[in-house]
């Protein structure tokens, strides 16, 4: 037995992570793994068809939700597993699927020698471009501002709370007309401060995003956030009350396919990574596509 490591170097624990996984694999009779760096051109895509050829039993990704997705955009369709050792600073897959990321070895453990789940993925394409896959959450708007905007300097000392900081800063921004279908059908058409579809349903701080969300129900979980006479205070409500509220500030929509054109351009991010910006998106659900280790 072999695993492939495709592992983020700049994440201040990689290098102790080497040790815990080849300590691991020797001490569970595993051959010497594969080892994958990522570099800023190729952030694991590439490292992970390299993994596939070598035929390994495993691909762990080692670094935070942007590896894990481009590793997951590689291993989806096939019968090779993905293994999570959450280094970045959301690990939200890792979370929605119920891994301590406090417990580095654990996840390696399970990594290597856990029980193979199907999970599924999203399958994306934004202005007519190459397809791309995503297994948290996409967004077009505000979420993507925040992640473009975050001050990686300050990521480093406070974790998560960058992206508060970040969220702070761009309050103010300006909103963009949308016009949002799910499975074919028109749900929402005026301007908004920002769409996004989910996989799964927690972000940071443990908060519920998507109401009701799972990583394995074949369903997409669609959020269009505009603020009306309560401005933001009106979104928090909606957020909190899960949908509830009678504010339309948010809302929300199911289904398994999404369609949304934006009069303009407005930044794009997929699973917490700055995309650029984009003005058309679509995406569709590809159910039990990716086998993940836990």
């Amino acid at each position: 037995m072999r695993a492939a490591v495709v592992i983020n170097p700049s994440k201040p624990a990689a290098q102790d992570i080497r040790g815990v996984i080849a300590r691991l694999a020797s001490e569970f009779g595993w051959d010497e793994p594969l080892w994958q760096e990522t570099t800023a051109e190729d952030p694991g895509v590439g490292q992970a068809r390299d993994a596939l050829e070598a035929g390994v039993d495993v691909v762990i990704a080692a670094g935070g939700d942007g590896t894990v997705r481009c590793v997951g955009e590689v291993l989806a369709g096939t019968e090779t597993p993905l293994g999570l050792v959450p280094l970045g600073t959301g690990n939200l897959l890792a979370r929605n699927l119920g891994v301590d990321v406090t417990d580095i070895e654990g996840a390696a453990k399970a990594a290597l020698l856990g029980e193979a789940r199907r999970i599924d993925v999203v399958r994306s394409v934004r202005d007519g471009g190459s397809e791309q896959v995503f297994l948290v959450m996409a967004g077009l708007g505000f979420d993507a501002s925040i992640m473009a905007d975050t001050d990686s300097d300050l990521k480093d000392k406070v974790g998560w709370l960058a992206y508060v900081d970040a969220a702070m800063r761009n309050l103010q921004g300006k909103p963009v007309k949308a016009k949002v279908s799910v499975d074919g059908k028109p749900v929402a058409s005026r301007r908004v401060r920002s769409v996004m579809v989910g996989n799964c349903g927690r972000i940071q701080g443990g908060v519920e995003i998507f109401p009701g969300a799972a990583v394995d129900d074949g369903i997409l979980d669609l959020m269009v956030v505009a603020p009306g006479k309560l401005g933001w205070l009106g979104v928090l409500a909606g957020v909190i009350g899960r949908g509830r509220s009678k504010d339309p500030s948010v809302e929300y929509f199911r289904g398994t396919s999404v369609d949304v054109i934006l009069e303009r351009a407005d930044d794009f991010q997929l699973d917490g990574d700055h995309e650029g910006k984009a003005s058309t998106f679509t995406a569709r659900v590809d159910p039990g596509a990716l086998l993940v280790r836990v």
